[in-house]
C-alpha cells in the first residue's frame, strides 16, 4: 500500500515537474506594426501567431504590438536588429537605407500596376530580395511580402500634372529616393516619421502626403486633406522580418514552421488588403473626398526618370528581369 502510494505520488510529481517545465519553455514572440488594430497586415500577422501557436502545442505564442505602440518604423527597424521585437512588419521606405538591395522596389513606377508587382514579389525576384536581407549584415531574417498597395499624392488641392505641385510642401517616408522622387514631381519633399503627420498637416508644416487609400482612411488624413490625386507614383510592397539574433536560437524545424506560416500570411493578407482596399474607397466617397482620377501619369513618369536613373543604375539587370515579369 506505501508502495502503491510512493508510486502514485511519484507520478503526480513527474507530471506536475513536466507541466511546469513545459511552461518554463514556451516562448512569446514579440510581433510589431504601425498599423492599427484590424489593419491587414496586422490581422495576417496575428493570424499567423494563431497558428503558430496551435501547430507548437503553444509552445510559441505571439503578440502583437500595433499601431505605433513600440514607435515608429525606424524605431521599430532598429529594436528588431537589436533583438528587441521579434517580428516586424515594416514599410521598405525606411528599410532602403538599411539594405539598399531593396531600393530596386521603391523606385518610382517601376511596377505597371499592382498585378505586377504581385507576380513579381511571389516569384524568383521576390525570393532573391528576401535571400538578399537574410544574408546581409543587418541582423534580419526576410520572411515574407505583403501588399503596401498604390501609393498616391493627397493634399488640400487637386493634383493634375507636375506643375501643380509647385511650392507644395509634401511628408516622404524617410528615404532619400522618396524625397528626390517628390522633388522630381514638382514639389517639395519632407521627409518625416507617420506620427507627426497628421498635426503636420493640420498646422501647415506639410502641405499634404503620399500613401494607400487604407493608410488615409485609418490615420483620418481624409479630414485635412480633401484631395485623393491618383498619381499612382509608388507601388511599393511591405516586408515580414525576423530579429536573426532570435531566428538562429529556434530549431531548424521551427525556423521552417515559421517561415512557411509567413508565406501563408503573405497571401492571406493580399485577399484581407483588397477587401480593405474596397471599404476605404466607400469611406471616403461617403466623407465627400474628391478623388482625382484625370491625373497625367506619362508627365509624371518623365519627370521621374532622373530618379530611376540615379538610384536605378545599379540595378539595371534586375529592373530589366521586373519589367520582363507578366
Amino acid at each position: 500500500m506505501i508502495s502503491f502510494r510512493k508510486s502514485a505520488l511519484s507520478i503526480c510529481f513527474a507530471t506536475l515537474i513536466g507541466s511546469v517545465s513545459a511552461t518554463a519553455v514556451a516562448q512569446e514572440l514579440k510581433a510589431a506594426d504601425v498599423h492599427p488594430e484590424g489593419y491587414p497586415t496586422v490581422v495576417a500577422v496575428q493570424n499567423m501567431g494563431k497558428k503558430l501557436e496551435a501547430a507548437t502545442n503553444g509552445r510559441i505564442k505571439l503578440k502583437m504590438y500595433p499601431n505605433m505602440a513600440l514607435g515608429d518604423e525606424k524605431s521599430m527597424i532598429e529594436q528588431t536588429q537589436a533583438g528587441g521585437i521579434d517580428i516586424l512588419r515594416t514599410s521598405l521606405g525606411p528599410m532602403g537605407p538599411v539594405v539598399p538591395d531593396v531600393n530596386v522596389f521603391n523606385m518610382p513606377f517601376v511596377f505597371r500596376n499592382a498585378a505586377h508587382m504581385r507576380a513579381v514579389i511571389d516569384g524568383p525576384i521576390g525570393d532573391e530580395i528576401l535571400k538578399k536581407i537574410s544574408d546581409s549584415s543587418v541582423n534580419l531574417v526576410g520572411l515574407a511580402w505583403m501588399d503596401g498597395g498604390t501609393r498616391n499624392l493627397y493634399s488640400k488641392k487637386a493634383v493634375r500634372k507636375p506643375a501643380d505641385l509647385g511650392g507644395q510642401k509634401i511628408r516622404m517616408m524617410g528615404n532619400p529616393l522618396f524625397v528626390d522622387t517628390m522633388n522630381a514631381m514638382g514639389g517639395s519633399g519632407v521627409s518625416m516619421g507617420m506620427a507627426e503627420l497628421f498635426s503636420s498637416m493640420q498646422t501647415g508644416v506639410v502641405d499634404g502626403a503620399e500613401n494607400n487609400e487604407p493608410t488615409y482612411v485609418t490615420q483620418n488624413h481624409f479630414t485635412v486633406a480633401k484631395y485623393y490625386n491618383r498619381t499612382a507614383h509608388l507601388i511599393i510592397p511591405e516586408v515580414l522580418v525576423f530579429s536573426k539574433a532570435k531566428f538562429n536560437k529556434l530549431s531548424a524545424e521551427d525556423q521552417a514552421l515559421v517561415r512557411k506560416l509567413a508565406r501563408e500570411a503573405q497571401l492571406e493578407q493580399r485577399k484581407l488588403w483588397d477587401e480593405k482596399v474596397a471599404d476605404s474607397l466607400a469611406k471616403m466617397k461617403a466623407a465627400g473626398v474628391t478623388i482625382v482620377e484625370d491625373v497625367d501619369q506619362p508627365a509624371f513618369f518623365k519627370a521621374t526618370q532622373p530618379v530611376r536613373d540615379k538610384y536605378g543604375a545599379a540595378y539595371a539587370d534586375l529592373i530589366n528581369r521586373i519589367q520582363a515579369v507578366k
